[in-house]
């Protein structure tokens, strides 16, 4: 990959939007992670306003602690990028009062889970509207389109997607070119929506580098039947999530109604 004219590509797609939709710049979800990282300081380097936005719910530290290093280095290099922080911990646990909680634990924690990206979704179009911003998407290649990672109109509802089509290989080859801090780059990737630091490799029981490569077999055709050992267990998770989160990756099912009944 060449990894500056990719990234100035990027910045130039992103500023050309913004000025054909006649908005102000963008506003950015900080998690701590590489995403999120190299995503506000592709939008950061359009020049228009930035919003960074810490919401953290019962945040593991680690994730804290990198996601407010990443801002102040972001706000030192670019006179354009400023930050709030929401603390949506209240809103979190008063929510869990008004809902039932009944049922198997792990299918609640991953209710409760989604319901955190939820928050911070609405949270970021809040912002958004009031300062007239774009909320700049995070996820990348893998996790929008190979296993689904992702929350649907959680983390997975913004208004553009500026790194969608980079596998997590390359999102860390920006990464490194923009000088994101060493501490993310360094950083097991973690969705960070279980209050603990459990990384995407421990959910999802495969890591990003194995991930990539089960995503071109698959593109190329290829079924478990060609592979043996480890090989085959990856593929055979890459596709078990493929499988079950397609419903994420194409459009919304709309009834069509026959023009004989309308």
């Amino acid at each position: 990959m060449q990894t500056e004219k990719v990234a100035k590509h990027i910045i130039n797609w992103l500023k050309d939007y913004a000025v054909n939709a006649k908005v102000n710049g963008f506003v950015v979800g900080i998690s701590g992670g590489i995403d999120s990282a190299v995503t506000s300081t592709l939008c950061a380097e359009t020049g228009l306003d930035v919003l960074c936005i810490e919401m953290p719910i019962h945040q593991a530290a680690s994730h804290v602690s990198r996601a407010q290093e990443h801002i102040k280095q972001l706000k030192e290099r670019y006179p354009n990028v400023k930050d709030t922080r929401t603390d949506l911990t209240p809103v979190f646990e008063e929510f869990k009062t008004e809902v039932s909680l009944d049922g198997e634990q792990a299918t609640v924690d991953m209710a409760l889970a989604n319901t955190r990206a939820r928050l911070r979704m609405t949270t970021l179009y809040y912002h958004a509207g009031l300062l007239g911003l774009l909320v700049a998407g995070t996820g990348n290649k893998v996790e929008d389109f190979g296993v689904g990672f992702y929350t649907k109109y959680g983390d997975g509802g913004v208004d553009l997607s500026p790194i969608a089509d980079l596998l997590k290989s390359e999102v860390y080859k920006i990464g490194e070119y923009l000088k994101v801090p060493a501490s993310i780059m360094a950083a097991a990737p973690s969705d960070g929506l279980f209050g603990d630091s459990r990384s995407d490799e421990d959910q999802i029981g495969a890591s990003y580098p194995e991930l990539e490569w089960a995503m071109e077999k698959s593109e190329n055709g290829m079924t478990e039947k060609d592979f043996s050992g480890r090989e085959k267990e990856v593929f055979k998770i890459y596709k078990r999530f493929n499988n079950s989160n397609k419903h994420k990756m194409v459009a919304i099912p709309i009834c069509e109604i026959p023009n004989n009944l309308k």
